[in-house]
Parts: C-alpha cells; sequence; structure tokens
C-alpha cells in the first residue's frame, strides 16, 4: 500500500481520485490548496503526489519549485490540470513532475501513470524487480499495481452464496427453477435476485475494488453504487473479504 498526496481545490475532484486510490489498496491524504499541501508534506513522507496547477493560494508548478529548492522533492509528483499550455507542462517537468495528466482525467491514464510513479519510487528496492512476488505486488513495498495487474484471485466460486440462489447441496429442480434461481416469484423479484448474485460474484472475484467491478460490468461509478445500493450488497462485508 502506498502513501498518496492529492492537492486539488476542487472538492469533486479529490473525491473521487481519492475513491479510485482507496480501492486500489493505497492510503490517501487531500489538501484544497498549497497551504495544506506543504503542511501534509512536512508533517508525511509520501510515495506519491498529484499536484494540480491552477489553485486559488499558490499554483502548483510554484508548490513543485519550493519543494525542489527545499530539497523535499524525494518523490514523483504527477501535476494535472484543464487549461495548462505545453510550455507549463513543459517547466514543470524541468522541474522535476514525473508526468502530466490533462483533465478529465480518464480512470485508465490515472491508474498507469500512479503505477508508473510507484514504480519509479521501487525502483532502488532490491529483488523486487527480479523476482516479483504476490506480496511484492501488493503496494506493500510500494510496487506497483493496476486494474489489469493482480495476483491470482483465490476461488471464491463456492464462498458466497447470493441471495435467490438455490443451495449448492440441494439442486433445485423443476419447472419453477432454472440454473439455480427461483423463477416461481414476481419477475421484478427475481430479477433483482440475479442482479444482486452477479454483483455480489463480480465483488468477491475483484477483492471488493469498486474500480475493477465497474470495469468489469461496463458500468459507470456512480451508477454501480446506486445499483448497489438499492440491491442491498453489502459493501463491507465485501471489503473484509479482501
Amino acid at each position: 500500500m502506498a502513501n498518496i498526496l492529492v492537492v486539488d481545490d476542487e472538492l469533486g475532484i479529490r473525491d473521487l481520485l481519492s475513491e479510485i486510490l482507496n480501492d486500489e489498496g493505497h492510503s490517501v491524504d487531500l489538501a484544497e490548496n498549497a497551504t495544506q499541501a506543504r503542511a501534509a508534506r512536512a508533517a508525511h513522507a509520501y510515495d506519491l503526489v498529484l499536484l494540480d496547477i491552477w489553485m486559488p493560494d499558490t499554483d502548483g508548478v510554484s508548490l513543485l519549485k519550493e519543494w525542489a529548492t527545499a530539497g523535499t522533492l524525494t518523490m514523483p509528483v504527477i501535476m494535472m490540470s484543464g487549461h495548462a499550455t505545453i510550455d507549463t507542462a513543459v517547466e514543470a517537468t524541468r522541474i522535476g513532475a514525473f508526468s502530466f495528466l490533462e483533465k478529465p482525467i480518464t480512470l485508465q491514464k490515472l491508474l498507469k501513470a500512479v503505477e508508473q510513479g510507484l514504480a519509479r519510487t521501487a525502483a532502488p528496492a532490491p529483488v523486487a524487480a527480479a523476482a516479483p512476488t504476490a506480496s511484492a505486488m501488493a503496494l506493500g513495498g510500494h510496487a506497483p499495481q493496476s486494474a489489469n495487474a493482480l495476483a491470482p484471485a483465490p476461488d471464491t466460486t463456492h464462498a458466497v452464496q447470493p441471495a435467490g440462489m438455490a443451495p449448492a447441496a440441494l439442486p433445485a429442480s423443476g419447472p419453477s427453477a432454472h440454473q439455480g434461481f427461483d423463477l416461481d416469484r414476481p419477475l421484478r423479484e427475481a430479477r433483482d435476485g440475479f442482479e444482486k448474485a452477479y454483483f455480489e460474484f463480480h465483488l468477491a472475484r475483484e477483492g471488493g475494488s469498486m474500480t475493477r467491478v465497474a470495469e468489469k460490468t461496463g458500468l459507470e461509478r456512480t451508477h454501480l453504487y446506486r445499483k448497489l445500493r438499492q440491491l442491498g450488497v453489502d459493501l463491507g462485508r465485501a471489503k473484509r473479504n479482501q
């Protein structure tokens, strides 16, 4: 698990990035301006910083320059902006920024940039690059982990008995049952039972990661959260089973 600082003056962006990175197993601190970012950096050592360029008090490039001058730019910094020019991006890179993300930031670009930044942080670690193991890939030693580079998940086929499914020891039969589902009930209830079983299966298989479940099921994260709450899926249980 990596320690990441997200600095952005927009609440919605801070919350979204925090949610995604938490789902990936990282510990995330938030700052809404340069003042809070300075305090956070002084109090903690971060493995990575996501830093917005345009902020109301001090812009991100100036803050980056402060850290570089003070010798505290010891972590990869990924700059973010929806209005920055190429010259601004080049200047930030010259000062010491690791990379640049243009807003709106896509999920794939965010995870790839974070993975690459953490890989640079973990590069000096001996042996880790030559012989990656499941524990090394779990971010405990700051090794990169992405949505498509996961250690093999345990077989959870029988670990969760979703609502609406007949017990494995007593297979359903007859005209009112099909593939383990009780069809002798109203259509809405039968459909909800299937959807709940479907999402519980994917949550168990993806270790409770909403990011990966959203990608797997083809739903937007907001829609996915709304659907899970509607179906009464226990998200806390999925997290505990990681």
